[in-house]
């Protein structure tokens, strides 16, 4: 493909690649680090996307910036969680590494429809052109072809955390440009009022009528919030197929508190 004379940098969307396979699609959250050499140390270990949190997060748009810079390198698809609403800090992100936008707390096909105006270029939505940067290493891309490439390979991922959400799962999942439909499990279940109860046959039935949906519309179905692991192979063999399995805090503490542990455990002479 060429642009000016020069052949257009691939853009590559290892998350997205692996859904249209038909395999798992696992992201690990990034709330703890601000180092880029998160991204190139998650995809060694065999991550296919990172879920950098702006909405609970204290993440500044830099930090995110340059590590979806980085991970754009070591091939591993950076996406952003941003507050509902804060469209503006979306297409910044967008602008500067991001693959993927995470919107929160989607209950509508409306509101989801306004999320996609917002998000993608033209034609299919109404975002602003305001150059190109990393996804194209900086280099000129003719505005047709640039546009068009990210269209197809940047995600909206419309997360779905509340009773409301599930019951409109199928409105949602037939709006062009939603690529995702991710339940949010712990807000789903303190909404339904069974908070932690991530096992509770209402969960069950809020996924089982999601992936229904998303199947429906050709959208992929995914998974947040349930790292039990006698409980995400339920919500898996559904037919879940986009998983965040955790975050850098829980995986590091987890492993030292191992190692810890075990060292603690011998016995001294």
């Amino acid at each position: 493909m060429q642009a000016g004379g020069a052949t257009m940098p691939e853009v590559r969307n290892v998350a997205r690649e692996r859904l249209e396979r038909g395999e798992l699609s696992l992201g690990v959250g990034v709330r703890l680090t601000r180092s880029v050499e998160i991204a190139p140390a998650m995809q060694a270990a065999g991550f296919d996307w990172l879920f950098l949190d702006l909405e609970h997060g204290t993440m500044s748009l830099d930090a995110a910036a340059q590590i979806a810079v980085a991970a754009l390198d070591a091939g591993i698809a950076p996406f952003v969680r941003i507050p509902n609403g804060e469209y503006a800090m979306a297409t910044r992100m967008l602008d500067n590494g991001a693959l993927g936008i995470v919107v929160p707390h989607v209950d509508s096909g409306d509101e989801a429809r306004d999320i996609v105006q917002k998000l993608k270029y033209p034609p299919v939505g109404h975002r602003s052109v305001g150059g190109w940067g990393p996804h194209y290493g900086l280099r000129s891309v003719t505005v047709g072809e640039g546009a068009r490439i990210l269209n197809a390979t940047t995600m909206i991922i419309a997360m779905l955390e509340t009773p409301t959400a599930i019951e409109n799962a199928a409105s949602i999942a037939a709006v062009p440009g939603i690529d995702v439909l991710l339940i949010g499990t712990n807000d789903l279940c303190a909404e339904m009022g069974i908070p932690g109860e991530f096992g509770h046959e209402r969960v069950g039935d809020a996924y089982r009528k999601m992936i229904a949906a998303a199947k429906q519309h050709g959208k992929y179905p995914g998974m947040a919030g349930v790292y039990d692991h006698a409980i995400m192979p339920r919500y898996i063999e559904m037919g879940a197929r986009f998983i965040l399995s955790g975050n850098d805090a829980s995986f590091v503490m987890a492993s030292a508190g191992n190692r810890s542990g075990f060292l603690r455990g011998l016995a001294l002479a």
